[in-house]
C-alpha cells in the first residue's frame, strides 16, 4: 500500500548518482554526496603521482586544500573496455574485400594513444572516437606499460618517440620482447621522419611509421589493415 511504500522509501538510504556520457558510452556513478558545481583550474600532479591511474590532475580550492581531479572519461572507457575482449573474440571475421574504414566501429576496437602531448592525446582520441573506436591514453612509455600489464589490452597502439621516462623506441622494444605483448600492432607517429629513425623502428618491429601531422585517411587505413591482420 501507499503508506508502507512511503515508509520504506524513508527508511532506506538514498545515494546521489551522477550520470556520465563519454561519446556513446554511459555510466551511472554513485557518490557519497554532491557539494555543488565549481569552476577550477586543473594542474599537472607531477612525476611523483603521475603513475596513479584515474586522475587527470589536481586543483587548489579557495580554502587552500589540494584536491585530486578524477579522469571520468578514463573511468568510463575502462568500464567498457573490460568485457570488450570476449565480445570481439565472438565476433565473426570481416573479409578484407568488404571491410571499408567506416566499419571499424562495428568491431569496437580499442586503441591506445601514447604521447606526452596532452593536445595530441585529446585530438587523436576525439578523432578515433568519432570513427567508432574506444580510446585509452598514456603520457609516456612507463604509464603505457603499466596499463598493458594491468590487463588493458588494446587492439593497436599509436606511439610517439620522444617522451619522458620511457620513450617510444624503448616501449616498442619492451613490447616486442614480451611473450604476451609481442603481437600488439604498433603505429609510430612522430615528427622524427628521417630515415635513421624509421629504420630503427622497422628493426624493432614497428608495423607502420607515420610523420606528424598525420593524414587522417592514411591513419584510418593503416589501423584497418593492422587490426584485420591481427
Amino acid at each position: 500500500n501507499l503508506e508502507a511504500a512511503d515508509r520504506l522509501a524513508h527508511e532506506q538510504p538514498r545515494w546521489p548518482v551522477i550520470l556520465i556520457k563519454v561519446a556513446e558510452q554511459r555510466l551511472a556513478l554513485v557518490v557519497d554526496e554532491l557539494s555543488g558545481r565549481q569552476e577550477v583550474v586543473v594542474k599537472p600532479i607531477g612525476p611523483q603521482l603521475s603513475s596513479i591511474r584515474w586522475f587527470s590532475g589536481a586543483t587548489i580550492l579557495g580554502d587552500g586544500r589540494v584536491v585530486l581531479v578524477l579522469d571520468i572519461a578514463a573511468l568510463v572507457r575502462s568500464e567498457y573496455a573490460q568485457p570488450r575482449a570476449a565480445q570481439v573474440a565472438d565476433s565473426p571475421p570481416v573479409a578484407n574485400d568488404v571491410a571499408p574504414v567506416e566499419e571499424i566501429d562495428e568491431r569496437a576496437r580499442l586503441i591506445m594513444v601514447v604521447d606526452d602531448s596532452i593536445t595530441v592525446r585529446k585530438v587523436t582520441g576525439r578523432f578515433l572516437s568519432r570513427n567508432g573506436m574506444h580510446v585509452i591514453t598514456a603520457k609516456d612509455g612507463l604509464e603505457a606499460l603499466a596499463m598493458l600489464r594491468d590487463q588493458h589490452r588494446p587492439d593497436l597502439m599509436l606511439l610517439d618517440i620522444e617522451m619522458p621516462r620511457m620513450d617510444g623506441f624503448e616501449l616498442a622494444t619492451t613490447i616486442r620482447n614480451d611473450a604476451e605483448l609481442r603481437d600488439l600492432p604498433i603505429i609510430m607517429i612522430t615528427s622524427r621522419t628521417g630515415k635513421k629513425h624509421s629504420e630503427r623502428a622497422r628493426q624493432i618491429g614497428v608495423n607502420r611509421y607515420l610523420g606528424k601531422p598525420y593524414q587522417e585517411g592514411e591513419l584510418l587505413e593503416a589501423i584497418r589493415e593492422l587490426v584485420q591482420q591481427s
